[in-house]
């Protein structure tokens, strides 16, 4: 097991996280049992770096705060495996889908443009 710590401002670094995010992510539940230095200092392990990048991937992907709650509270029991299959397999269908989306909104944006380079060349 790694005894490594980071600063908030390493994990800020490292996560790309403000510190106002950490400590609301800290507040709700999101991420639990973050230690303290003897001054009461926050100090982050590899654990809680690895935990707070799944939760990067969950945001940017567009998973709501609530469901990342579910998910973090199914995490917390080691019988949940299957729930938790079930909660990523249900975002993966929404991520497929949003990208769906996407591809053909660039499709039409990549028509627009070769319409107006179209148009420069009359």
């Amino acid at each position: 097991m790694s005894t490594t710590t980071y600063t908030p401002g390493q994990v800020v670094e490292k996560t790309g996280f403000s510190l106002d995010t950490l400590r609301y992510y800290e507040k709700i539940g999101l991420l639990e049992s973050v230690g303290r230095t003897s001054g009461g200092r926050r100090q982050y392990r590899d654990d809680d770096v690895g935990w707070l990048e799944m939760l990067r991937c969950l945001r940017d992907t567009g998973m709501p705060i609530a469901r990342m709650l579910e998910f973090a509270e199914l995490t917390r029991d080691a019988g949940t495996i299957a729930d938790r299959i079930a909660l990523l397999e249900e975002h993966d269908r929404d991520v497929e889908e949003r990208i769906e989306i996407l591809r053909r909104q660039r499709d039409h944006i990549r028509g627009k443009i070769a319409y107006y380079r179209s148009e420069l060349q009359r």
